[in-house]
């Protein structure tokens, strides 16, 4: 069971990513996670970078899909600036949001690529339906309420897997 934190990639941030190789590797659909992922919690329109970004990897023939545990409300903005779909109130690591993301795309678990940055909710549900989990660091240290619960956690998923030289924060690969 502890495999399923495992992440398949691990990078700084979403800027780091390898969406080329992604791409080549087979990905055609990539979905982001949008609190301290994209944006910190503080901020309620993405950035010029995140822009950018987005634009990078439509050139590349990737569709980038929002999919965030926060409302709708929250996620609109990012949606409709950054011009990608989105799903929110996804309940994720819960299973029914990205097996619609597989019949909506009609797409296979190994042409998605998840990221984000919490072990719990990212990485668990795209590892738990055969997609390439890839965990990102979070943007900043504030984090919403529900989510200090589940970082109380990680930190002990954390020590787990290092002890079983699984994982080691801060050591970036792909």
């Amino acid at each position: 069971m502890i495999d399923k934190f495992v992440p398949d990639m691990y990078y700084q941030s979403i800027y780091r990513i390898d969406y080329e190789k992604l791409a080549k590797q087979g990905v055609r659909i990539v979905v982001f996670d949008l609190d301290n992922t994209i944006a910190g919690i503080e901020f309620d329109k993405p950035s010029k970078e995140a822009k950018e970004l987005m634009f990078k990897i439509k050139e590349l023939g990737l569709r980038p899909v929002l999919m965030s545990n926060s409302s709708k409300k929250r996620v609109q903005p990012f949606r409709d600036e950054l011009e990608m779909d989105s799903c929110a109130s996804a309940r994720k690591p819960f299973k029914k949001n990205y097996q619609k993301i597989l019949s909506i795309y009609r797409a296979k678990p190994e042409e998605v690529a998840c990221i984000g940055d919490q072990f719990l909710t990212d990485i668990l549900g795209a590892n738990s339906q055969g997609m390439t989990s890839i965990l990102v660091n979070r943007l900043c240290k504030k984090d919403r309420f529900v989510t200090l619960f589940n970082r109380i956690i990680e930190k002990i998923i954390i020590k787990i897997l290092d002890k079983r030289d699984l994982f080691k924060k801060g050591k970036y690969y792909d």
